[in-house]
Formats: structure tokens, sequence, C-alpha cells
């Protein structure tokens, strides 16, 4: 067997009093051919099943009558041990053992209310932690979000000039006040100085040009470098979306500081550098892993939530990816949607999902090259080199130059008489100029058509510095770069039909509803529906993608095309995959995750995947009252398990529970210190009485309290698509695999995923925790 980390299940007080008069061998088989043992209950502490005879099932042998000189003595291990029931890093939480502690502290809490009125206050304080923590939670997640999303503005406004009026203002803010621009020029006031006025004195020529292209390169390396710094020498965790740990870490795995003031801190600062660079990422994503950093904060601050990491968890899933409802992208459109408009919805439906598939592929490509080789270790360099690249080819082009939220919505935004974009520069039918009109269907001037070439460039662009961008290590987020590639094709997209329909209005397609003078095609419209179909193709979100998208521009009454174009890409995308880039970086970095909506067809049995297989060596047990600490201890070391099985005796193989390693060592060493007496040829026991032993024999050590007495066990014939199932609905660690009884194996979550990975043609081995 594989020094795989195995884990135990917890249990309930009380949790199957319905069956309490079931005999200690008696086996409860459902229709799954899932086993579950129950016991009775002896003790407060545990579920308890006093042995009635050594061969039975899941019975517990006292091994004869307790002798006089140890029934007196106070059992220390009785009384709660600091540290048992804790977690390692790169663990798996024990669902069932956390739901049931919440539940003991909540009957403990409901007896105590009447007894005063503190204990009273107390149960009220307990009854609304829960919105206390949420409030303070989104109070400081909407803080922070807002603070970045300032000055982010303001330093990627930096790059290409400063406000002399107001040092902390953007080029937006720092033109509000002035009189002196017109409204075609509204974003040029005296205020605003380019870096080629402060330096050269002149703000034309190609000197200006070089200048002002220089300085945006120099600003765009040193946010660049700056992020990729912090990030490596003080939070490690703050780089990436978060997205990926943010799903393993809500499934019950455990990574310790990722969620730790450090990394918000960090994160924080990072994200508006890396933001402010003009790198191809966004800030949506890792506001996720912002906002959980701050509910995990603040639910050290109630008992509640501190104590239990299931607990922990609901408030993080409260704040995860589709809790972010802002409308950042405005958009009112005045022309409905018409039904032949389906088929280029349809069309960009298509495109997302082929842009999905294509961009999943070869950022995984791009993510296991840079782990298998020397150019992994040298990440600053990486973050340099890219945002160089990213820089000198940007500054050109204005649609990539400027901030790509702002250029989201510009390209959402429908033309009118208010805006003054290269994109609404169409002629006039009567002089020709390129003046704006009334006339909604108008032929597209010069400036469309140099925008057409712009937006052609810049998507190529960003669809290839998005591959290389994502996974850098510094906060980069997903959604602003493939809303904004869906985006620049949807525009083009609007604005090809917009043409057609003008000068073929006569053709079937539109003459019913699409006549000289009518109000017919909007290309805003296009590329709100481009932005959710590649978001929909990378990201493989459905529903909720659309319920996101009309949270992001206030567009409720464009569903139906905005379902079209999703289902679409999902469809096209699942074709060559049906993974998405989350999924697929969580496979990548081997973490324990089992996905819920990916399918297991596979006709296999549970023996199959068990542990130990014929050419592993025996499963490592424990014994219930025949082992010495010094035999106890050299399992331990000689082994690398996180748990070990216990069973009544080697030749029976009836199993009486499961132990974790971690709860065994700490008991030892605390019973060391609490006890005296205890020496390496001390017996130890598992059992609810010590076994009869000499007179002159050294105390005996009991261990039954950190025995887990109802662990979780399948037959060996159970198929393999009922224990999968029951491992994500239950969130299971492990199971135990027996046979009339008598155990034979485990199955860990590590064992399923490394055999669906196997069954997939994957390498197994990519899984590195449990």
């Amino acid at each position: 067997m594989e020094s795989e980390q195995l884990y135990h299940r917890g249990y309930c007080r009380n949790s199957y009093n319905s069956i309490a008069s079931a005999s200690s061998d008696e086996e409860l088989l459902d229709g799954a051919g899932v086993i579950m043992d129950f016991h009775t209950t002896e003790d407060d502490n545990l579920l308890d099943g006093d042995a009635t005879s050594p061969g039975s099932n899941y019975v517990m042998s006292n091994g004869g009558g307790a002798p006089s000189s140890t029934t007196h003595l106070l059992d220390f291990l009785e009384e709660p041990i600091p540290g048992v029931g804790t977690y390692d890093d790169f663990h798996t939480i024990d669902w069932v053992r956390e739901k049931c502690k919440d539940r003991e502290r909540h009957r403990k809490i409901n007896s105590k209310k009447k007894e005063s009125a503190w204990e009273f206050t107390k149960s009220l304080y307990d009854a609304w932690s829960g919105w206390l923590v949420v409030t303070l939670t989104g109070l400081a997640s909407g803080a922070l979000a807002g603070l970045i999303d300032i000055v982010a503005d303001w330093m990627n406004d930096l790059k290409e000039g400063v406000c002399l009026s107001a040092m902390w203002f953007n080029h937006e803010q720092c033109c509000w006040t002035s009189n002196e621009t017109t409204f075609a020029e509204r974003d040029k006031c005296p205020q605003w100085k380019s870096w080629a006025e402060l330096i050269l004195g002149q703000a034309e020529g190609p000197g200006s040009y070089i200048m002002n292209y220089f300085m945006y390169i120099y600003w765009a390396l040193s946010f660049a470098f700056l992020a990729v710094c912090l990030v490596k020498v003080f939070a490690p965790y703050a780089c990436g979306s978060g997205i990926p740990e943010i799903k393993t870490i809500l499934s019950g795995f455990i990574i310790r500081g990722y969620l730790g003031k450090w990394t918000l801190m960090i994160k924080t600062i990072t994200l508006v550098l890396a933001v402010a660079s003009g790198l191809s990422l966004g800030k949506e994503g890792p506001l996720v892993h912002v906002a959980c950093c701050c509910g995990n904060i603040f639910s050290y601050l109630f008992p509640k939530y501190s104590k239990n990491e299931a607990k922990k968890r609901e408030v993080r899933e409260d704040y995860s990816i589709d809790k972010f409802r802002l409308v950042l992208f405005y958009v009112e459109y005045h022309t409905p949607w018409y039904l032949f408009e389906l088929i280029p919805f349809i069309l960009l439906g298509v495109f997302g999902g082929l842009w999905g598939a294509f961009f999943i592929r070869a950022n995984i490509a791009w993510c296991r090259r840079r782990k298998s080789t020397r150019f992994g270790k040298y990440p600053v360099l990486e973050v340099i080199f890219v945002a160089a690249i990213t820089a000198v080819v940007a500054f050109p082009n204005p649609y990539t130059r400027q901030n790509t939220s702002e250029l989201i919505k510009e390209l959402f935004t429908d033309c009118g008489p208010l805006e003054s974009s290269q994109l609404c520069q169409y002629r006039s039918q009567m002089n020709g100029s390129k003046a704006f009109t009334d006339n909604p269907n108008r032929p597209a001037g010069p400036g469309v058509y140099a925008a057409m070439w712009q937006l052609c460039l810049a998507l190529i662009f960003k669809i290839i510095m998005t591959i290389f961008t994502f996974g850098l290590k510094v906060p980069s987020g997903l959604f602003i770069p493939s809303m904004a590639i869906g985006a620049i094709a949807g525009r083009i997209v609007g604005i090809a039909v917009e043409q057609l329909a003008y000068y073929h209005h006569d053709w079937f397609l539109f003459k019913e509803w699409c006549e000289v003078g009518a109000d017919c095609i909007t290309p805003g419209l296009y590329a709100m529906v481009g932005a959710a179909a590649c978001l929909g193709g990378v990201t493989r979100m459905t529903v909720s993608l659309v319920v996101i998208v009309f949270e992001l521009t206030g567009g409720l009454e464009y569903i139906v095309p905005l379902m079209a174009a999703v289902m679409t890409s999902k469809w096209v995308g699942d074709a060559f995959g049906r993974e998405g880039i989350y999924e697929a970086h969580i496979r990548l970095n081997g973490y324990p995750f089992l996905d819920a909506k990916e399918e297991f067809t596979h006709i296999t049995l549970a023996r199959e995947v068990m542990r130990p297989r014929r050419s592993d060596p025996p499963l490592a047990v424990l014994t219930q009252d025949d082992l010495t600490v010094e035999e106890l201890q050299s399992t331990i070391n000689e082994t690398s398990y996180n748990g070990f099985p216990v069973i009544v005796s080697k030749e029976s193989q009836r199993l009486v529970g499961f132990a974790l390693r971690r709860d065994i060592t700490i008991a030892i060493e605390n019973a060391r210190r609490k006890q005296e007496g205890i020496m390496l040829n001390s017996r130890v026991y598992f059992t609810q009485h010590a076994p009869t032993l000499p007179a002159d024999s050294p105390r005996p050590l009991k261990l039954r309290s950190i025995l887990d007495m109802s662990p979780f066990t399948v037959t060996d014939h159970t198929p393999m698509e009922i224990v999968v199932d029951i491992f994500r609905k239950m969130g299971l660690r492990q199971c135990l695999v027996t046979h009339n009884g008598r155990l034979l194996g485990i199955i860990t979550k590590k064992d399923i995923l490394r055999h669906m990975a196997q069954m997939a043609n994957l390498d197994p081995e990519s899984i590195m925790f449990n």
C-alpha cells in the first residue's frame, strides 16, 4: 500500500439512538450494498459497544475482567486532549465529525440558556453570530473592492500622465471641473499633463510619442516587478486568481495560510499593481479570494465558527464566485432583438466554446511546462518578460492601451448623440461627414473601419497574451480578459451584421423588420452576448453566468440571446473536454477535489480500487488490546500512513474502529506528561476495560477516547459508482472495505481520484494530495 494520507470519519454521541437496541454484531445493509455498523452507548463520551464475543462483527472485547489495581485510577485520556481532532496542512476535514461537533455545541447551549441571564445572552450571541460575521465580511470585502478599483484606475492612468491640480485624481476625475474642454474632447483638459508635456514641454510630435511610449513601458514594468516581488517574498499564496484553491478549500481541503491576514494584505496591494501594469488579467476572480480571506479572518471572532472547520466554510461559501453582484457595465439598449439574430448569437456561442477549449488546453500546457522546466524557477523574470511584451505591443493600439474594464464598457455601449467613440463615427447620409446622425440605420465611416482593424488586432493580442498571463505569480483573474475577448468579437460581428442590413435591407432576412431608417441592429448587444459566450466557454458556467452578466450589465431583457449563446458555448466546449479552466488547474495542482458535475460511468467494484493491491504489502493495522507502546510507536515510525484501522486480532480481522496517526501521537505524549508509569512495554488497549495483566506489569495506556467507533464501511462488491457518489455527498476522506465483517482494505479520496484519472487515460500520479 502506498504512503497515502488516510483519514478517519468522526462520530456523534447518540447519533444512532434509533437502533441502539441492535446487537453488537448486527450489520445493517442498504440497497446499495453499503454496510453500516452501529453500537449502543454506554458512557457519555463515546458510541461504545461492549463485546459479547470475540468473533462478532465490530465488537469490543474487554479481554477479561479488569484488574483491581487499575479500576480506581483516574483515566486522564477521558478528558479532552489538546490537539486531538485538529487537522494538519494539506489534509481534508472530516465533514461528519465537524457537523456532529456543531450539533453537540448547539445542544449544550440550548440546555444551559435557561440557567441564567448570562447563559441566555450567550445563546443569543451564538444565534446572531452568523449574521454578524456575514455583515462584517460584506462590509470589509466591499470596502477593499472599492479601494482596489479606485487605486487601480489612478495607477493605470499614471502610466500616461498626471493631474497637476490634484495628484490623487485619475484622468477622468481631473477633467470633471475643467471649463476648457469640449464635448468631443471631454477627456482632455489643461490640468492633465502627459509625461511628454512634463518632461519635454510638448504634447505632439515623434519625440512626444516616443517619450510617452517609454514612460508607459517604464511604469508597466515597475508595477509588475513590484507585484511579483511582494508575492514571492511575503505571500506566495497571493498569486493567481485563487478560485481553484477556494473551490478545493470549500470541498474540505486544508491549506494553512491561504486565507490568512498576510495573504489578504499582500493580495490587495499586488492586485492593484498587477491590474495597473496592463497585463491581460482582471481583478474580479482575485476579489473572490479577498472576500474569502475576510470571511475567514472574521470567523475567528466567533466560537461558533473558529472551532469548526465545516462552519468556517459556510462563511467562505457565502462570498465565493457568484456573490459579486455589481453593475460594472450598465447598458441601456433601445432596440428589441429579433428572431433572426439568434443565428449570429449562436455563432458567437460557437466562437466562445472554441475559444474556451483552445484557451484551457493552451494555458494548461504552458502551466505544465512551467512546472516541469527550469523556466518556472524564475517567476520574477517571467512576469517582467510578459509585462514588457504586453506594454510594447499594447501602447500603439488604443483598444489595448486602455484599461480592459473601460474597453468592455465602450464595446457594450450603444452609439448615440452623446458618444464620441471612434466606433460611433458613422457617415451622415446628407453630407457624408463623420458626424453622428439620428438615423439608426447608417453606413460606417472611416473611423468605424479603422476601429474594426484595430479591434481585430486587439482580439489576436488578447487571445495570445491571456494564455501566457493567467497563471503568473501575480494576482490574475480571468473574468475581465475573457469578457474582453468576447466583447471584441461580438462588436465586430455586430457591426458586420449592421452594415449587412444597411446595404442589403431588401434581403428576405431583413426586409420584414429592418427597413431603411428602422432601428435594426444594436452592435453593443452583440458585444454583451459575445462576452458571456467566451466567459462561459472558459468557465463552463451556464445559468449562474447569465445571472452574473445580468448583474454586471443590468440588461435583464436579453435572457434568450444570452442563454442561447452561453448554452451553445458550453456544448461546443464540452465536445473538446468537460473541464472548465478552474477544474483543469485543480487537476494540474493535484488537489483532492471531486467535481459533482463529473460522471463516473465505469463498471468497477470497490475491491478493484481498494488498497492494498495484490503487489502491495499487507494493510497496516492495530489490534485492540495486545499492542505495547513500543510496538505502536514502531508502527507509526515505520509507515507514513495517516491513520490505522483497529481490529480485534490478526486472526479474526474483525473491524473495531479507526485511529488517526496524529491523534495517537498526541495522546501518547499527553499520557506521558500526565500519568506516571507509562513505559515502552506498557500495554495499549482500545477497549472499554483494560485487559487482564500480571501484577508487575506497567500501567496500561487506554486510547479508546481517540478511536473512531463508526468508520464508514462498504462491502468489497459495492459498485464504485455508488462509492464515488457517497464520497461526494458525505464529504468522506476514506472508507474501509469489508467482507462478512472482516477487514479487507481501505479506499481514500486519493484512490478514487487516481482511479478516475486512470480510467480517463490520464496520469494517476498527478494526484498529489489526499
